[in-house]
């Protein structure tokens, strides 16, 4: 039987998309739990090693044909995946003409570990391929032979810097076979420009993007969503949907889309008037800095929550017996201050916002990026935003809502990849549907392991990066300073500056930077301190004489929530067979350790470092091997939680239409 998607695209209607019921949704359950059992890796492995032999022997033949022929190839080809759908057969010889195409118009030989990858996603699995290996270009197999067969594709990844970049480097090959390509970034703002570019045959975007025009679309169209009224609408000339549907997605870095970024859901809303003047929030900010903590408030910091005790609520009584009506309702009363405490203790600045152009903007903790259209709700970004000086904004009212999970399991195909999936393999599949085929390197790696270094305390964990920065400098060697927050990345770039050492940072600040920066981190001599934003994506390219130096060093300064954010960041050096090298150079002063594990453990251990250094440094890593296995359980109840939460109001506002 073929699947759906061998169907060409046309016949799923003018705006495809999977829309699972309550009884589909258990049928599919069933159908993962008996491909638990019968899926494995050796079979899938074998499936598509045959077929890239037949692709490796087709494109043998087309080494010697002109582009005028290749041309007329990918038309025939066009015609023949539209009349048959996505046969084995027909992909095989898809794959064969864009390996020709891009061997020739891009100067890229595509290696057979990514026709592998590129046969994964286009069957719907996820695709891990190490960091380096090329996933920008084994995307571009899946992506063109979809399109090929008149089904439109999203290339769905992190970032509008990664959006623009392979939009604008793999152009060219889709060009040369006849398919459009746009990019959607936040940049472009006009709805006629978005839709426009929504239409081309391959469309890359970030998720943020795509998931938001979506639910713009939802709210637009209303009730009016079956295909008789978008053709009654397209007839009469009204605004037409901004996406084309949900046909084929493909999600590079999948674990951190469809992973990391799933323990809240997306909410569309419109701007409402405030329900509480900038004085509220003041007195709400006094109120809290007039309680005493251990007394009047518990802050559980492993759980990141205010508790307010009994004689707290005494106190804020008493507090409020001297203040206008609103703060004698106790109710109302506890929720500001519990706000006010939340944003005075609990959110950071640089860390998690930053204040920028008069305002307060939230920073993803996984990509170390910006957000400046995601606000907090329930009036705790207004408080923060008067705590910081700014004047408060206007209050939000939520008009749509989805999911990432609930979101991605509408394409009727989806497809990724990434270089970190073995340990959510189990999630991705359970929530997905989607099975992890890992691809063989195409060269060896290598990215030698140098371990990880313990720190007792914060000065000796600066005087040693200092001191590893300075001898790489010295050998003229560059390196890759990876922290967590903006507030440590310029913290230790205070540190470079007093001990004379020149370097760049490429944080949330400088966004703008981005691409100039990443350019030159890998000339000789060239040190340079990011966040996670240089995490995913970032190829970084040795400069001339760099090999003989080892190549890029990558130093890991902080504890990061998941294993996985360390080996992408270890993956920045030691790519596509180059040398490179990485280590971890971390203290016991660390904030996440502060945060999930007891002062006089840390303290034990501290001493032992200094004075055991062999026993300490192996209970230490022990230590933070305890509280990231913490995080993530944590983290993973979460996205649990948030999916069971978005099933139930799903279920409970079933009777009157989608909550989209």
């Amino acid at each position: 039987m073929r699947s759906a998607l061998a169907i060409p695209g046309p016949w799923l209607g003018s705006y495809p998309e999977r829309i699972v019921a309550g009884d589909e949704a258990r049928d599919r359950q069933v159908w993962r739990a008996l491909g638990t059992m019968l899926w494995t890796q050796r079979r899938a492995q074998h499936r598509g090693d045959g077929f890239v032999a037949r692709v490796l022997a087709q494109g043998r033949k087309w080494e010697s044909e002109t582009d005028a022929a290749l041309t007329e190839h990918a038309l025939m080809l066009r015609r023949e995946l539209s009349r048959h759908g996505l046969e084995e057969g027909l992909c095989a010889r898809s794959f064969a003409l864009v390996r020709e195409v891009a061997r020739r118009r891009l100067g890229l030989d595509a290696h057979p570990s990514q026709l592998l990858a590129g046969w994964a996603m286009l069957h719907g699995m996820v695709s891990e391929m190490e960091t380096g290996e090329g996933k920008t270009l084994a995307i571009s197999f899946a992506a063109a032979t979809a399109a090929l067969a008149h089904l439109r594709t999203h290339v769905i990844t992190v970032n509008d810097y990664l959006v623009e970049r392979d939009a604008r480097e793999l152009a060219p090959l889709y060009g040369a076979l006849g398919l459009t390509s746009a990019a959607v970034t936040a940049g472009v703002r006009a709805p006629a420009e978005r839709g426009e570019r929504w239409r081309a045959d391959v469309v890359y975007c970030s998720n943020k993007g795509l998931v938001f025009d979506y639910l713009r679309d939802r709210v637009s169209m209303g009730e009016r969503r079956s295909a008789l009224h978008r053709e009654l609408d397209r007839l009469a000339g009204r605004q037409r949907p901004l996406l084309a549907g949900l046909e084929f997605g493909v999600v590079d870095e999948a674990d951190s889309v469809l992973i990391d970024e799933c323990r809240m859901p997306l909410v569309l809303s419109r701007d409402r008037a405030a329900s509480y003047s900038a004085d509220v929030f003041v007195t709400a900010l006094e109120l809290a800095r007039r309680l005493t903590a251990g007394e009047h408030y518990l802050l559980p910091r492993a759980e990141r929550r205010v508790e307010i005790t009994d004689a707290g609520r005494a106190a804020l009584a008493e507090l409020g017996e001297r203040l206008e009506e609103l703060w004698r309702v106790a109710r109302r009363r506890e929720d500001l201050v519990r706000q006010a405490l939340t944003a005075l203790h609990l959110l950071k600045r640089d860390e998690h916002y930053l204040v920028r152009d008069g305002g307060v903007q939230i920073i993803d903790a996984s990509t170390g990026r910006a957000m400046p259209d995601r606000s907090w709700e329930l009036g705790l970004q207004q408080m923060v935003e008067v705590k910081e000086g700014c004047a408060p904004t206007g209050g939000k009212e939520t008009i749509a809502r989805i999911t990432y999970q609930r979101f991605f399991s509408r394409y009727h195909r989806l497809g990724a990849t990434t270089g970190t999936a073995r340990e959510v393999a189990a999630e991705l599949w359970r929530v997905y549907g989607l099975r992890v085929l890992r691809a063989p390197r195409h060269r060896p790696n290598r990215n030698e392991p140098l371990g990880t270094t313990i720190c007792a305390s914060e000065e000796r964990h600066c005087a040693a990066l200092v001191a590893s920065v300075s001898e790489l400098q010295r050998r003229r060697q560059p390196v890759l300073l990876a922290t967590r927050t903006v507030a440590a990345s310029e913290r230790l770039s205070g540190a470079l500056s007093r001990a004379g050492l020149p370097h760049v940072v490429l944080n949330a600040r400088s966004e703008a930077a981005e691409a100039a920066i990443v350019a030159q981190a890998g000339e000789a001599g060239r040190i340079t301190i990011a966040t996670n934003m240089a995490g995913r994506g970032t190829d970084i390219k040795l400069g001339e004489g760099v090999q003989s130096l080892g190549g890029l060093r990558v130093i890991v300064t902080e504890c990061n929530e998941a294993a996985r954010l360390d080996r992408q960041l270890f993956g920045r050096a030691g790519r596509q067979g180059d040398p490179g090298s990485h280590e971890c150079v971390l203290s016991l002063d660390d904030e996440l350790l502060r945060a999930h594990a007891p002062a006089w453990l840390r303290a034990r251990v501290a001493d032992l470092v200094v004075g055991r250094p062999r026993l300490g440094g192996v209970l230490a890593e022990w230590l933070f091997r305890v509280v990231r296995a913490r995080l993530e359980l944590r983290a993973a109840r979460q996205r649990r939680l948030a999916l069971l939460e978005d099933r139930r109001i799903g279920d409970a506002l079933s009777f009157s239409g989608p909550m989209e």
